[in-house]
């Protein structure tokens, strides 16, 4: 459907006037709203996909992401009377000790884009608060954990070990990432996985959550 193509073209675009008066059309066209969800959704995986191979950058990210949730906020009434459920839920944090939040919100908007609920925790998470969190909410299923530096990589295992702790490394998966980060460290520290930027995070994010429900 024509209009469908010019939502994810709009989103490609970045242009937020244009998404919501195209996503009010597809309303009113009496298209599905999963199926509007799915063209916001593919058009911004386009976005992930490029900025994984440095075809575009943090600003086309961001107006594409905002252009996304204004579309996909004018359909949530109709998603949630539909019963719709996300992929998955999961939440996200930079560690203790780390301040970098940029990467932290790219990471969180590229895997929203894959049709996961995601709750931002925030920069300087002790690894008990992604733990309560879990707690509160069983049915958030993976955990993304980043640190930016080499001082705040040990905070990594520190997350992973207050799950065992807890007694529930076994109801989540951990993701680590982060610039310092490598494959080698998180086998080491006992992550479920490990990727090396937004675009790869929400890929393997998705896989997981997929593997989960269909289990």
């Amino acid at each position: 459907m024509a209009v469908l193509d010019d939502i994810n073209a709009a989103i490609q675009t970045g242009k937020k006037k244009k998404v919501v008066p195209l996503v009010q059309q597809a309303i009113d066209e009496g298209i599905g709203a999963q199926d509007i969800l799915n063209a916001l959704l593919d058009g911004f995986g386009v976005i992930g996909e490029k900025f994984r191979n440095d075809e575009v950058f943090v600003p086309e990210v961001l107006v594409a992401a905002r252009a996304m949730n204004a579309g996909t906020a004018l359909l949530k009434p109709l998603l949630d009377e539909a019963g719709t459920e996300p992929l998955g839920k999961a939440c996200l944090g930079s560690v203790e000790g780390d301040m970098h939040d940029i990467g932290k919100n790219i990471v969180r908007m590229m895997v929203e884009g894959k049709g996961i609920e995601v709750e931002d925790l925030g920069i300087d998470v002790k690894a008990e608060v992604f733990v309560n969190y879990v707690k509160e909410n069983p049915d958030c299923k993976l955990v993304l954990a980043s640190a930016l530096l080499t001082t705040t990589m040990p905070k990594l295992k520190e997350v992973i070990d207050a799950f065992k702790d807890a007694g529930l490394r076994d109801q989540v998966k951990i993701m680590v990432g982060g610039a310092p980060v490598t494959q080698e460290f998180a086998d080491e520290i006992g992550a479920d996985a490990y990727t090396p930027d937004g675009g790869s995070c929400a890929i393997k994010a998705a896989e997981i959550l997929t593997e989960l429900k269909n289990a």
